[in-house]
């Protein structure tokens, strides 16, 4: 029984680890299976639609029947918080991160998104959701932890360094066969500059949108109507987005491909899951640690890609992963370290005074209270004949 309690703990301790690196790979996934459907001609507004609908049939079915009984009113300042949710990632995040992603490439997307973070970390100091004492370890920690992240990040961005090949294949000669053909072309440096500041602004999008939804949590503690709600309201102001500026409505047809995939994909892992799972470790952890994690995403993008895009990947890019996870662990150990002592100042604020059996009779209750009267008033009592 102990062993299997102690197995309960770690598990419960290790839950919030396990669900984040899993969405890691989800993302990571995502993004390849995107960068192919828009070389099929996909739109990234309609995907942003398309992958809406269907996490929003798959989430509400969940959320109607298993939070029913727990499903806060609906009240104008939380639709309103709802809504706001459903354009900062749903319409901002996603269609200013496919737009970036398309001017540069997936590996230096998902690079740009480590300074997702560092960008969280300054919003949540702003709202106080997060706390920095420099007298403490743990503290000084996730600050240097989030300027190590964002300076592998920035190593990535500034140093190229000569290719390496990881993987032997025909990935470097259909590079070059390519770029003689014409068929690949490379981005421009202004196309290249522009989709950078996309992918940053994107960043931005993304971070508030995790600020907003850790404050939305406290006034609506329902994560999978939450989700559904996100997804939902995500659909009709994505379509207005969309018909803005797409204007030939044969965009809106797919077929039996990569853009499907992409769309079921997405909505399925990236929208319906993970909305759901960062709410529920936003909830119990805060927003930094939750993005804490993003980093990763760039390393296991970095491998997709090579393998299924044919990317290369760069010296550069191989010292900013190694750097940028030395920052992510320092900033989860002082996560980790914030969570500890914060458990241990609840326990010191509910401590109560000890009671040994609240169910004896009041007799029993007092047997073992004894009562140190000096003995001059017991003398002056007894012979007054008080006692």
């Amino acid at each position: 029984m102990e062993e299997q309690n102690g197995m309960g703990k770690l598990l419960k301790k290790l839950k919030p680890y396990l669900a984040m690196v899993s969405l890691q790979f989800g993302y990571s996934g995502m993004y390849v299976i995107t960068m192919v459907s828009f070389k099929h001609g996909m739109s990234h507004w309609v995907l942003s639609v398309y992958r809406h609908v269907i996490a929003t049939l798959i989430m509400l079915p969940f959320a109607f029947f298993l939070e029913r009984k727990i499903r806060p009113k609906m009240t104008l300042p939380i639709f309103l918080r709802l809504a706001a949710l459903g354009f900062l990632e749903p319409v901002l995040d996603q269609n200013l991160y496919n737009m970036g992603m398309k001017s540069t490439s997936t590996t230096f997307a998902s690079a740009i998104v480590n300074v997702l973070p560092a960008i969280t970390f300054v919003m949540a100091l702003i709202f106080r959701l997060e706390t920095v004492n420099l007298r403490k370890i743990h503290s000084v920690a996730k600050v240097i932890g989030t300027i190590v992240t964002v300076s592998g990040a920035m190593i990535m961005t500034l140093y190229k360094g000569p290719a390496l090949e990881f993987i032997k294949g025909h990935g470097g000669g259909d590079i070059h066969h390519d770029s003689r053909s014409g068929s690949r072309t490379e981005p421009s440096e202004q196309n290249w500059v522009i989709g950078t500041l996309m992918l940053i602004a994107s960043c931005g999008g993304w971070a508030s949108f995790f600020i907003l939804q850790s404050l939305t949590l406290k006034m609506y503690p329902a994560e999978l109507s939450l989700t559904s709600w996100i997804c939902f309201l995500g659909i009709f102001e994505g379509a207005i987005a969309t018909f803005i500026f797409e204007r030939d409505m044969s965009v809106w047809s797919i077929g039996w491909d990569s853009r499907l995939l992409a769309c079921v994909y997405s909505g399925v892992v990236c929208s319906g899951i993970a909305y759901y799972v960062q709410g529920v470790v936003t909830r119990e952890r805060g927003p930094v640690f939750v993005t804490s994690f993003s980093p990763l995403i760039m390393i296991i993008t970095a491998a997709l890609g090579t393998i299924v895009l044919a990317e290369q990947i760069h010296l550069g890019s191989v010292i900013g992963a190694i750097v940028i996870v030395c920052g992510l662990y320092t900033v989860v150990w002082g996560k980790s370290k914030d969570n500890v002592n914060n458990t241990e100042a609840v326990k010191v604020e509910g401590q109560e005074l000890p009671i040994r059996d609240s169910t004896k009779s009041g007799s029993n209750i007092f047997e073992n209270i004894d009562v140190n009267v000096p003995s001059e008033i017991m003398d002056r009592a007894g012979k007054n004949g008080q006692i």
